[in-house]
């Protein structure tokens, strides 16, 4: 078993992933460029193994790994400082996982570091947290059951209570939809702006909009069900905001525009840093649609998953990930999405262990009891 190294460990998402490790029995090197802070961490968690490094010293960060480890990263925005973990774990050929949401850090991993890991022999999993697992596993059941005669999908996040995400998350979620993003339309990924399209979903007893966003679904589905020509995926964060956005990005091409729209990001944020607290989070949660159509626009087959809110399932899912590549749980290399990368019915049961399920879902273990 490789060793599982997590870079940025005393930030807000990696102090989540960390405890969700040591939930897990598993003993990872925490790894971050303050080392009182780090030191003073790794012993609350129960004595673990440290490391300093630092993006600005990308030499440090590739000092890190081996190959044959694990290397899970929280350092972001990773559009800015996400090269040089990205780039240590796939040219030593150690697995690698992130928890980035970001569309153009995403396409960078699945069309620049992909092949250098494949390469090297490790496999590489981006956007391995709330964004965008759940949407891979709803949009995989979803396929699955449609079978062959599905050519879409589209997929949905919204968020329930008063918590939902934070004012800096919601601030750097608009500030991406301000730059280029893309979509998989026409069987092939292309270059769109963020926000060109809003779409309603039914979410219980309401419609709710969500705005169209570049996700790691438009690389890692179509893998799974190459006959796909089109896969849509829309955060409905936003909820009234949604269509102003959308008019918003229209105009991104003009001079300003795009810093016109981050300065609108900005006014989600309310002066406070990292995520919310534990109590917070209990208040909050989550539900991802996935819908298939066949080419004359019929539905097919769908998939809800619903339960804790995203910072507690990144942490988790987080956790979960890193201890099945470590174990040789992988199924490829390259860079790879959840589903193709572990399948359905291993996502199945991380997810559940990280806090999402489908609505009525039985694990295999209550089935094997009950059959």
């Amino acid at each position: 078993m490789g060793r599982i190294v997590l870079f940025g460990a005393t930030g807000y998402t990696g102090r989540l992933a960390a405890e969700a490790m040591v939930e897990r029995r598993m003993r990872p090197v925490l790894a971050a460029r303050g080392r009182e802070r780090l030191e003073a961490m790794a012993a609350e968690l129960g004595g673990l193994e440290t490391a300093v490094a630092d993006v600005a010293d990308p030499a440090s960060v590739r000092a890190l790994v081996e190959r044959g480890d694990v290397l899970v990263t929280t350092v972001g925005p990773f559009a800015r400082w996400g090269g040089p973990a990205a780039e240590a774990a796939s040219s030593a050929g150690a697995h690698y996982i992130d928890s980035t949401g970001e569309p153009a850090f995403i396409r960078e991993v699945f069309e620049r570091y992909g092949a250098v890991a494949e390469r090297s022999g490790s496999g590489m999993l981006t956007a391995f947290g709330y964004d965008w697992v759940p949407g891979n596993l709803a949009g995989g059941i979803a396929l699955e059951r449609a079978g062959s005669a599905a050519v879409r999908v589209d997929i949905g996040y919204f968020i329930r209570g008063k918590a939902g995400m934070s004012g800096g998350t919601m601030a750097s979620t608009v500030g991406a939809l301000a730059d280029p993003s893309f979509s998989f339309r026409d069987g092939r990924v292309q270059t769109e702006r963020g926000a060109k399209r809003v779409r309603s979903f039914q979410v219980g007893s309401k419609k709710r909009d969500g705005v169209s966003v570049g996700s790691s679904e438009h690389f890692a589905l179509p893998k799974s069900a190459p006959q796909l020509r089109e896969v849509n995926a829309y955060l409905g964060w936003f909820g009234p905001l949604s269509r102003p956005m959308q008019v918003m990005s229209m105009g991104t091409a003009l001079p300003g525009a795009s810093t016109l729209l981050k300065a609108v990001g900005a006014r989600f944020v309310k002066g406070s840093t990292g995520g919310p607290d534990a109590e917070a989070r209990s208040k909050s949660g989550s539900h991802i649609l996935a819908i298939a159509y066949d080419s004359g626009g019929r539905e097919l087959a769908q998939a809800e998953l619903t339960g804790v809110d995203g910072y507690t399932f990144t942490g988790r899912m987080l956790a979960w990930g890193a201890e099945r590549a470590a174990d040789g749980g992988l199924k490829g290399t390259g860079a790879l999405g959840p589903v193709d990368g572990f399948g359905l019915a291993e996502v199945t049961e991380g997810c559940r262990w990280a806090g999402l399920e489908e609505k009525g879902a039985v694990s295999e273990p209550e089935r094997a009891a009950v059959e």
